[in-house]
């Protein structure tokens, strides 16, 4: 290991160190960190003439304590810019939420996460807006009552207020049209309002939209709802007892995942899920038994 200064200009570097068992080029590399002259632009005068990237340092008689003597141009100093750089994670929330495009958040109004992400998870279906935005506010069908008409007007003016707002939005309106129309989400406890399912919430307000949306034809195309969610089943029912059997299709908005010892994969509590039984009147036995229902998935949702 050699120590040497380098001459550059009107600067002298002191004490730098060049590893002789490395090639100069690592030593011009060095000196482009002190000066900015790249190695390519580096004229460096030693014994013999000008240093060569891949010459052999016991052949130049470079000593230790030598003073080089270093020619070259310095890259231009890059400016810094009129106008600071502004990170996105460094924007206040607000902008972050206008830059990125996200969706401002619900205000949880006590115990109601379950319905702010039933609605954050509908919101997200460009087709459901869609629909919802072409929705009558003054008229109704008259298979609609008044009470999932107003449910339906709410929900679409609160999709409304969270693609304006950049702030978190209170769903009061819709929380009280929605209590009104399904009581059972108005239950006390303790002088709270309690937790109640997602899954419940989710179901119950795709069957109003279902029946709000539809278009007065009696076509399957006709329910956008069930076209965007709908799980189409047919269904195998079959009484063990009498042996009496007979099908049946329906659509219904979630699958059931039963989760027992016995699951260990998704696909295997789905599964499950598709099987149980029910009881109903038997014609043949004259009585209420127990009938063993099996489902397949015959469409899922587009």
């Amino acid at each position: 290991m050699l120590t040497v200064s380098v001459k550059w200009q009107k600067k002298v570097f002191e004490g730098i160190e060049i590893d002789v068992s490395l090639p100069p080029y690592v030593f011009k590399a060095q000196l482009y960190d002190l000066t900015g002259v790249p190695p390519e632009r580096q004229k460096i005068m030693v014994k013999g003439g000008l240093l060569k990237d891949d010459a052999d340092w016991s052949s130049i008689g470079v000593k230790d304590g030598q003073k080089l003597m270093m020619m070259g141009t310095a890259d231009e100093i890059v400016k810094a810019p009129e106008k600071a750089i502004v990170f996105a994670e460094d924007l206040p929330e607000e902008e972050q939420a206008t830059n990125l495009g996200y969706s401002a958040g619900l205000v949880n109004l006590g115990n109601t996460c379950y319905m702010n992400s039933t609605v954050q998870c509908l919101k997200s279906v460009p087709e459901l807006k869609s629909a919802l935005s072409n929705y009558s506010l003054a008229g109704r069908s008259n298979d609609v009552d008044q009470t999932s008409h107003m449910l339906t007007v709410a929900t679409r003016e609160l999709f409304g207020d969270l693609d304006r707002s950049v702030n978190a939005v209170s769903p009061t309106q819709f929380w009280m049209v929605l209590r009104k129309k399904f009581p059972q989400f108005s239950q006390l406890q303790n002088g709270m309002h309690m937790q109640q399912d997602a899954e419940e919430c989710w179901t119950q307000l795709l069957y109003t939209l279902s029946q709000s949306l539809k278009a007065p034809t009696s076509s399957e195309d006709s329910d956008a709802v069930k076209a965007l969610f709908g799980v189409n089943l047919r269904s195998r029912v079959h009484c063990q007892e009498s042996g009496e059997e007979s099908s049946e299709t329906e659509s219904v908005y979630s699958l059931k995942c039963h989760i027992s010892h016995e699951v260990n994969h998704l696909h295997e509590g789905l599964k499950h899920g598709l099987k149980g039984e029910l009881e109903k009147t038997s014609p043949a036995l004259g009585r209420t038994a127990v009938y063993l229902k099996e489902s397949l998935i015959d469409s899922l949702p587009r």
